[in-house]
């Protein structure tokens, strides 16, 4: 099989994963869509992102880490079962203190103004269930990237493909049977996918009982992808967070609903592009290459992901109010009316991942970290002085420039990288 079938057999394999991620949440996406109001809709919007804050702190958010440097250690099993138990001793530590936060929080922070309409009691549930929802979350996540690191696509698909199903089932049982609020549904969704994808890692030699034997404890590495992992993944819901209460505040909620839809969009977008540049790039460039080989390896894959994702774009613009009324409902209807403007941000999103992913394999920290700041304070500073000028365009807008600068700032740092190897 030469090298450009495999690339697509790649592509169509993580394809079909991603397809199915897409697929649940769609199908949750739905089921919300035509249970809430808008506003309820939001406030489940702000319940996701602090969820997402939960899981960056528990988890350092080294999802990456774990993907290349399993790839990286699979001649030296040894050494690779030590790389395991550092990230499981540094994740652990900070799954206690991310527990002790999530209980502060839900007695001091005001749940009123942040969740409007929803009893604090509910919240605080919420909130509390969110905890084994987080751990489940983060099993799921740091089992699948093992998998893929160690080129077990299969029982990496098959990761992927039941947590979705499971997940679904989970959300429809309960809205159905309303036996939890719909926040604590949103929590606990993870909960049973956690169990299967721990149990199919284990099959690949990924269990707790070869990590607690091995008599090394490697933990340096990890803290540079912690790094690359945590400021982005608690920084960008928090930066939603603030853009969505921007949204309620200026321009009422049931706007701020209409913004959640758009950016429901992207997120169907960005985790199928991100899906796939996980299990297609990011293995490859985490090796040891020259400036040549690199090159030959990244400039096809980032062409291809192009084209992909312009195809992709024009398909979601010429279907958009088709688009909206499948995976929303009737009352989002003016979401087709902004799609056209986050979708040129969606597209150069893409381009920036795969330069992103460069930067984290190639252990460039501070450059990284820079990058990401800076491109989620423009987003919030320029969500607000947008909204100013184009009202309600100005958070599409603000997201369209963003995407934009980024991709072109990252490909000159990318240019500019130092090569080591000879």
């Amino acid at each position: 099989m030469n090298r450009e079938s495999k690339f697509w057999k790649l592509v169509f394999g993580s394809g079909g994963v991603t397809a199915c991620n897409v697929l649940r949440a769609f199908v949750v996406n739905k089921l919300l869509a035509m249970f809430l109001p808008l506003s309820t809709f939001a406030c489940v919007g702000q319940l996701q992102n602090f969820m997402t804050v939960g899981q960056a702190m528990s988890s350092l958010a080294m999802q990456n880490g774990w993907v290349s440097l399993t790839a990286q250690n699979l001649d030296n099993r040894e050494k690779l079962v030590g790389l395991w138990r550092g990230g499981f001793k540094l994740t652990s530590f900070a799954t206690v203190f991310t527990s002790a936060v999530a209980v502060i929080f839900c007695f001091v922070a005001p749940l009123e103004t942040l969740f409007p309409g929803i009893h604090p009691r509910l919240v605080q549930a919420a909130i509390l269930f969110a905890l084994p929802g987080i751990l489940a979350m983060n099993i799921v996540t740091i089992a699948s990237s093992v998998l893929n690191g160690l080129g077990e696509y299969k029982r990496w698909a098959l990761v992927g493909v039941a947590s979705s199903l499971l997940q679904c089932i989970w959300v429809a049982f309960f809205l159905y049977t309303e036996r939890l609020s719909v926040l604590s549904i949103i929590a606990t969704q993870s909960i049973v996918a956690g169990f299967f994808a721990a149990r199919v890692a284990s099959t690949a030699g990924f269990n707790f009982s070869v990590i607690r034997k091995s008599a090394l404890d490697i933990r340096s590495p990890w803290f540079a992808f912690a790094a690359m992992g945590i400021v982005p993944m608690i920084l960008n819901p928090v930066v939603l967070t603030v853009m969505r209460s921007f949204v309620g505040a200026e321009f009422g909620w049931d706007a701020a609903g209409v913004w959640q839809g758009v950016w429901k969009v992207s997120d169907f977008f960005a985790s199928g592009f991100s899906a796939i540049l996980g299990v297609i790039l990011l293995p490859r460039i985490s090796g040891k290459l020259t400036k040549q080989e690199f090159w030959s390896t990244f400039n096809p894959v980032l062409y291809k992901m192009f084209g992909l994702s312009l195809l992709v774009v024009a398909v979601l613009f010429a279907c958009r109010h088709i688009v909206v009324a499948i995976l929303l409902s009737d009352t989002y209807a003016a979401v087709a009316d902004y799609m056209p403007i986050q979708l040129v941000g969606d597209f150069f999103r893409t381009g920036g991942w795969a330069l992103g992913l460069v930067l984290v394999a190639r252990g460039e920290t501070v450059k990284f970290l820079v990058a990401e700041v800076l491109s989620n304070v423009y987003l919030a500073v320029g969500t607000v002085a947008f909204s100013k000028v184009f009202e309600f365009n100005g958070p599409m807008i603000a997201y369209a420039s963003e995407n934009f600068l980024y991709f072109v700032v990252l490909y000159v740092v990318v240019r500019r990288l130092k090569w080591n190897t000879p």
